[in-house]
């Protein structure tokens, strides 16, 4: 009984899940694989949402046909694209995802719409600067970026895109148009290999 329980714990601990987020949207998103985005303008729902402050929205009506050919290769829609949640500086957009603890591989999607390499801002996951002084792609064309092996151990990832002057740039209104969480390995970002062993000894010892 103790040895079911004590492995019930572990393996809810090691519960992890797949998040895909669309900016600019109010409705969730079902694309072609079937695939769920939930829209990036709603919060504190079961996968998580914006917070601080409600992002604004802007739309790309068009893409570029070299645009359109990188989505497909990739495997993305085109219409994850056609539209961005951002904040105009020097308010930033926010966002806190509730993964669950583990490790994950991180894609962020943008289309540009207004200010064709002409856009600075950082990009910040779990507090970590990984795109420092990122500048976005031409007007109506994409950029997909993915970090990988980013660790959650408090149950919810958090994402910040601010404006950074230090980007000499003119606009710098960050954004996003895509998040792509998605969860790699096994187990946790807390150690699973320590976690059986001091639980197995404790079962041990009783």
């Amino acid at each position: 009984m103790v040895c079911a329980v004590s492995v019930s714990v572990l393996a809810k601990s090691t519960e992890k899940k797949e998040i895909r987020v669309i900016g600019g949207k109010k409705d969730d998103f079902k694309d072609s694989k079937g695939r769920i985005w939930h829209a990036g303008l709603q919060k504190d729902k079961s996968w998580g949402g914006w917070i601080e402050k409600e992002p604004r929205t802007a739309e790309v009506k068009t893409l570029t046909d070299a645009a359109k050919a990188e989505a497909d290769k990739t495997g993305y829609d085109h219409a994850i694209f056609h539209t961005v949640s951002w904040a105009k500086f020097p308010d930033t957009v926010k966002m806190a995802l509730k993964t669950g603890n583990s490790v994950f591989d991180v894609t962020y999607l943008v289309g540009e719409h207004w200010s064709p390499k002409n856009r600075g801002f950082d990009i910040f996951i779990e507090g970590k600067n990984v795109a420092p002084l990122y500048v976005t792609p031409g007007k109506d064309e994409i950029d997909i970026k993915t970090f990988k092996n980013i660790s959650v151990t408090d149950g919810l990832l958090n994402f910040h895109f601010a404006g950074n002057k230090e980007t000499g740039k003119g606009d710098l209104n960050a954004m996003f148009s895509g998040l792509e969480v998605i969860p790699v390995g096994k187990g946790t970002a807390v150690d699973p290999k320590s976690k059986l062993t001091s639980t197995w000894g404790a079962i041990k010892e009783q």
